[in-house]
Formats: structure tokens, C-alpha cells, sequence
């Protein structure tokens, strides 16, 4: 599916080096670690937005290196959420996720009807669980969990078969964690798309993460929760940051 080989990711200077890592398909992984770790690096890397400084990445046995334009073949990207202030343009629901379809699908619409496109603009609203009639509805007047599932429409929209999340819970309450978490997973379950996503929250989706990818200090560690959530190593990442309550870990981590 998705591989890396001696990826070694940063800007002028190296922010984590010479990471070997398999996302196999169908499956969840979670890139974790504090802020200034690598994450958003690392998946810039990984859709091609930014080249490594040494490695390659790899998409079913092709290499997609610093190419954006193979990545996106097979990839969906939501960018960590951004608000109104930065982008006050006006724009509905349905103009919003439609933009991306006209992109991606350079000949349209000679080759497809505005019907056949306003169709599968309400099918990915309705695979993230949001009624079609917010189609009309302005998107910078949504609230931060359906701004959410809406870019995450708009990244299914082509039917990719990888999704990757950059901090998908970031400004989102507590409930509305709970519920985007349980629409990802279902996204997972139903076998429409590879998960990849950076938390700072992993406990979410623990459960049903099957790797994780922990950043930090210039380090990795990729594998099972079980092998990689440990005390020597947390606190190699970590350090007095986490606390052990009756042999469970607490990672005292926030966003920012």
C-alpha cells in the first residue's frame, strides 16, 4: 500500500531521519508525538507537498517522491482545520466539496452531468454523516465538526484509497471527538479507505488502531499500540510529561 524507505523529513535541517514504515491497506495508523515533532512534516512528505531530504515513499510499488500529482491518484488529504479568518471567501457547502471534484476531474463537466456531480456531492455528505440539506448552507458558518466532516467530504470526493487526517480533532469539542472518531471508523470498517491521521488524542481510536508512529526528539518508533505505548519509551519522547496511574499512561500532551 503505502511505504516509506530511510525517509529522513524536515527543511533545511532534519526533523526525524530514516524512517522504514508499511501502512498496509485497510487499516489505521496514527502518527502521534508533541508539537514540533514532525507530524505535519512527515504527512507533507508523504503527499509530496514537500520533499524529503533523503528516502523515498512508495504507493503501490510506485515512487511517488515530492510528486503531488501521483500521490494524488490514490490519496485524500485534509490539512489541519482552518477558521474563517484566514479564508472569509463565500462559498456554500456544496460549491466547496464540487471545487474539488472539477479539479481533480480535469475534462469535467463534458464528462459528467451537474447532476450526476450535485449526486456525488450528497453521497460523500452522507458517508460523513451530514444531511444533504447542509449543502446550501454557507461553509464558514458551520461549526467546527461539520467544517470537519465536510473537508473530509471533499477529500473522499474522488474516492481515493487512502485518507489522511492532519489533527482531525483539533478545535472540536469533546463530544464532537467522539462522534467525527466514530464516523472515521466506520469509514475504516466499511474497507472505503486506508486511515493515516495525526492526533494528539490517540485514545479515540486506540482501540482499533492497528500501527502507531510515535515522533520525537528527532526519533521513531513504529509498530502495534502495545509495542510502541510503553514506559521506556514514552519517556524517551516524552520524559516527565506522562505519569503511570495503576499501570495505565497518561500522556500530558495538549494542542495548542
Amino acid at each position: 500500500m503505502l511505504k516509506v524507505v530511510d525517509l529522513t523529513v524536515g527543511y533545511v535541517r532534519p526533523v526525524v531521519e530514516g524512517i522504514n514504515a508499511l501502512f498496509p491497506e485497510n487499516t489505521l495508523t496514527q502518527i502521534i508525538g508533541a508539537n514540533g515533532s514532525g507530524k505535519t512534516t512527515l504527512i507533507k512528505t508523504l503527499i509530496g507537498l514537500l520533499k524529503p531530504l533523503k528516502g523515498s515513499v512508495f504507493l503501490y510499488d510506485e515512487e511517488v517522491t515530492g510528486s503531488p500529482e501521483r500521490v494524488g491518484r490514490y490519496v485524500g488529504y485534509v490539512p489541519q482545520i482552518f477558521t474563517p479568518s484566514y479564508f472569509p471567501y463565500p462559498v456554500s457547502v456544496e460549491e466547496f466539496v464540487e471545487t474539488s471534484y472539477l479539479l481533480y476531474r480535469k475534462r469535467w463537466p463534458r464528462t459528467l452531468s451537474s447532476s450526476e456531480v450535485k449526486k456525488r456531492v450528497e453521497e460523500v455528505l452522507e458517508l460523513v454523516e451530514l444531511d444533504k440539506s447542509i449543502k446550501t448552507k454557507s461553509f464558514w458558518k458551520l461549526s467546527g465538526g461539520e467544517r470537519q466532516r465536510v473537508l473530509i467530504a471533499r477529500a473522499l470526493i474522488h474516492d481515493p484509497k487512502i485518507l489522511i487526517l492532519d489533527e482531525p480533532f483539533s478545535s472540536i469539542d469533546p463530544a464532537g471527538r467522539v462522534s467525527l472518531a466514530s464516523t472515521i471508523l466506520k469509514l475504516l470498517k466499511g474497507r472505503l479507505v486506508t486511515v493515516i491521521m495525526s492526533s494528539h488524542d490517540p485514545t479515540l481510536l486506540l482501540q482499533d488502531t492497528d500501527n502507531l508512529l510515535l515522533l520525537g526528539g528527532g526519533r521513531w518508533f513504529f509498530g502495534k499500540p502495545e509495542n510502541v505505548l510503553r514506559e521506556e519509551i514514552l519517556r524517551e519522547v516524552y520524559g516527565e510529561a506522562i505519569t503511570i496511574h495503576e499501570k495505565h499512561v497518561h500522556i500530558h500532551d495538549y494542542h495548542v
